[in-house]
Order: C-alpha cells, then structure tokens, then sequence
C-alpha cells in the first residue's frame, strides 16, 4: 500500500540497529517514557513535547520505527506511535528493565 510505513519483522530487529537509535537522548527519552507509561496504547507525536522542530521530530520517529522499537500508525491528521514491549521482551528479554533502570523518570507531557 503506497505511503505505508516500513516496520520491521521482529526477528529482523537487531540489537545493533536498537543501542545505535537510543544512543540519541531524544529517542532515548520517547522510548523511556513509553515504558514508564504502560497503559499508553498510544501517543501523539507531539505529545511528548520535545524541544525539537517538527522534521527533527519526524526523524527521530523513523529512526525509532526502522530499528524496531515503535509502531507508528496514522490516526487522521496525526501520528501516533507506541512501544513494540513484546516484540522487545521477546528478542531482547531484560532490555526494557535496563532501560527503566538506567537513570530517572523522564519528563513527559500529557498522553494524547
């Protein structure tokens, strides 16, 4: 389908592809605060309020999306993205506990 979004196969997913997009403080923040926020089926991109402009916005998402990390899915004339938590649980068992470990609670905006 034209305009679809590339998501890759789980098994595709590589941890190198993983450390290389949350090596970014950015992304590192929009996947710490999808694990602290487990209810969140979804969230707008811009809900997360990150001091960016849109396009730098717009590629932190793809980075996240193309190594594995998120589902984005269009929503009408937003996009929204979400966690792939068993996708990671299973070819990463632990990673998601490391990364609720590792450091505080990011901030976050309200979930959209």
């Amino acid at each position: 389908m034209p305009g679809e979004l590339f998501h890759p196969e789980t098994d595709d997913v590589t941890l190198a592809q993983v450390l290389a997009a949350l090596d970014d403080p950015m992304r590192l923040r929009i996947v710490k605060v999808l694990v602290h926020d487990p209810d969140a089926t979804e969230r707008t991109c811009t809900s997360f309020q990150l001091p960016v402009g849109k396009s730098t916005l717009t590629h932190h998402f793809r980075i996240l999306r193309e190594a594995g990390l998120i589902r984005q899915v269009d929503r009408g004339n937003s996009r929204k993205a979400q966690l792939r938590r068993e996708d990671i649980d299973r070819r990463f068992p632990g990673l998601l506990s490391l990364i609720l470990a590792e450091g505080t609670t990011p901030e976050s905006g309200p979930a959209n």
